[in-house]
């Protein structure tokens, strides 16, 4: 009786199928730089999702910046990956508010936001993470927008769904945190 032949994992076959289909689609510098701020930009959104559970955050803000923070790493690392395989900078992820000058990017947060929120607890730091989030959230969908807008980027297959999960998954949180908004007492 022979032995059955193993076939590599289907999650290691569809990786490589992916990579190589993607690797071999024409990208732009655009879809790099969108990617290599794309990172710093889901690196501020980390560093103060990681707030919330020492500055006194609700339950719900809390299970909200858990979320938005394990999403977003996850996000990095593809990120990072696509633009290895095409030999292009990835950036590691910046790791405090000392990376102000990143605020030239749509929706984040400058020295002062950061430093005001930093500084809130309970339920101001949630008022505040909320509104400050939907300002981060907005600006991510506008780089998404803008990429889609350029001539010829985002046909990477890769770029493209990278691109629209941002878009679609910052919209819902965005329509989620306003509701969260909505909800709290008057301050």
């Amino acid at each position: 009786m022979r032995a059955p032949i193993r076939a590599p994992a289907p999650d290691s076959i569809g990786l490589a199928r992916a990579r190589a289909d993607s690797a071999s689609r024409p990208w732009t510098p655009a879809d790099a730089r969108f990617l290599q701020g794309m990172i710093d930009h889901h690196a501020q959104a980390i560093l103060v999702s990681s707030w919330a559970a020492s500055h006194g955050a609700s339950p719900s803000v809390r299970t909200l910046a858990d979320r938005i923070a394990s999403g977003q790493r996850d996000e990095i690392a593809i990120m990072q990956q696509w633009l290895v395989d095409r030999r292009q900078h990835a950036p590691e992820p910046f790791v405090g508010p000392e990376h102000a000058h990143h605020a030239m990017m749509p929706g984040m947060l400058g020295a002062e936001q950061l430093a005001s929120l930093d500084a809130a607890r309970g339920a101001a730091f949630d008022r505040l993470f909320l509104t400050l989030m939907v300002q981060h959230h907005r600006g991510a969908v506008a780089m998404v927008r803008e990429l889609l807008a350029m001539p010829g980027a985002a046909q990477d297959q890769a770029v493209f769904k990278i691109a629209r999960d941002a878009e679609v998954d910052q919209t819902t949180e965005i329509a989620r945190m306003q509701r969260m908004l909505a909800a709290l007492p008057s301050p």
